[in-house]
């Protein structure tokens, strides 16, 4: 029988890649915690129905990209495609609005969407995400948007693009998607079998297409910005004005519509030029009815969500990470040199320091070569005659330098030895 191997659209994600991992979620909890957002852990798994509801029928990925099943107990389950649905069914199911005040909520964590995988783009796919609920205010939504524009700074990000949008409230929408259609109409055979099938059941996805035919023929649509009402129109230029303050650059795109239903007002995504076709690496927005949606109390709410596995190709590109070093190599040679050896790291460990255990048993020789690529400071020696005394070689390997010392010895200039490491 041959190995198994990881299904198709996942990939294992290796020690020396973690590394990027780690950063970026160091970051963005860092960022977090200075705007007094809290991390929340939905499950990874809902009902069918939260997606089919808060996501739309007629969007793609409920259509056609969720991972769903049914259980044993003859429930429709799915592996959740995004994160803002399982927050907001949280939000509601433990009354967390019941005090009044605005909920700034943050996760991160795997989602499922059945396509066709690329770079940067899988069938398990990992992302960040915030959330701010309770706020109709613009200020809300540049709130988040500086979020995800100090993280991405933060992490030595540059070449990126903000596009802005507004998709306006509900009437805006309606209004507008009968323009579209109206124009659309003429064209329909012309359009590419996905934009056909949108045509009535969601048009407004159509201006996201990537087929070039379909680009070229909405090129002259009508644009939504055209029909906000004034209370939308007022609330994208104060979005706008923030932006402009907090020195935040943007562009206009009225195209820009993102894939799922619940959007409304502010719609967002930052890009960046060095991912090619597949260039977005945050997207979000206003998502004012998603709540009510599902059951709760009429609550506006905006967010966002990080790509990483497009954040880390790109960091990946920009800088060099190495796995991190232990401050101390240990090797030992003998029964009674290697259950002292494993004691002594153990006590190193309780004391804070990073220490690398050589378990192999094999020559000093092969044992310090392996030392020498840890990358330690110092490699700590215990063979027979050490443990018969119960001390230690100490040596460092950049200056070649050793001196032996009674264990005792060692514990007594720890402060002296975390010095000299650094």
């Amino acid at each position: 029988m041959g190995a198994i191997q990881a299904l198709r659209g996942t990939r294992d994600i290796l020690p020396p890649e973690v590394v990027y991992w780690q950063q970026v979620e160091q970051v963005a909890r860092g960022v977090f915690a200075r705007a007094s957002y809290e991390e929340i852990r939905p499950p990874i798994f809902e009902q069918t129905e939260l997606f089919a509801r808060g996501i739309g029928e007629a969007t793609d990925v409920v259509g056609k990209e969720m991972y769903s099943f049914v259980d044993r107990g003859d429930r429709s389950i799915t592996l959740r495609p995004e994160g803002t649905a399982g927050v907001v069914r949280s939000f509601i199911e433990h009354n967390l609005g019941s005090q009044g005040n605005v909920q700034r909520l943050w996760y991160t964590g795997p989602m499922f969407r059945y396509e066709r995988p690329q770079a940067g783009r899988q069938r398990q796919f990992h992302q960040v995400g915030a959330e701010l609920l309770g706020s109709g205010s613009p200020v809300a939504d540049v709130e988040v948007i500086a979020l995800a524009t100090d993280i991405l700074r933060e992490l030595g990000l540059r070449s990126l693009t903000l596009d802005l949008n507004s998709v306006g409230n509900k009437s805006d929408r309606t209004r507008y998607r009968q323009a579209l259609i109206d124009y659309l109409t003429p064209y329909q055979n012309e359009l590419d079998p996905d934009s056909q099938d949108r045509l009535t059941r969601n048009p407004l996805r159509i201006l996201d297409s990537k087929d070039q035919r379909t680009q070229a023929i909405t090129q002259d649509a009508p644009s939504l910005l055209d029909y906000l009402e004034p209370d939308s129109q007022r609330h994208f230029e104060q979005v706008q004005q923030m932006l402009t303050d907090l020195d935040i650059a943007y562009q206009i795109n009225p195209r820009l519509v993102r894939g799922l239903d619940y959007y409304t007002h502010t719609a967002f995504e930052i890009q960046s030029q060095d991912l090619g076709a597949q260039a977005t690496v945050c997207g979000g927005g206003r998502y004012d009815g998603l709540v009510a949606e599902l059951g709760g109390k009429d609550t506006p709410a905006v967010g966002w969500a990080i790509g990483m596995e497009r954040l880390i190709l790109l960091l990946q590109d920009l800088q060099t990470q190495s796995p991190p070093c232990p401050n101390f190599y240990l090797v030992s040679r003998g029964d009674r040199a290697q259950a002292q050896a494993l004691v002594l790291a153990q006590k190193l460990r309780y004391f804070g320091f990073t220490v690398e255990l050589d378990l192999s048993g094999a020559a000093f020789g092969k044992q310090f070569k392996r030392a020498d690529r840890s990358g330690a400071p110092a490699c700590l020696i215990i063979g027979e005659a050490e443990a018969e005394q119960q001390q230690v070689n100490l040596k460092w390997l950049a200056r070649q330098e050793q001196e032996t010392l009674t264990q005792n010895e060692l514990f007594s200039q720890l402060d002296q030895i975390k010095a000299k490491i650094g």
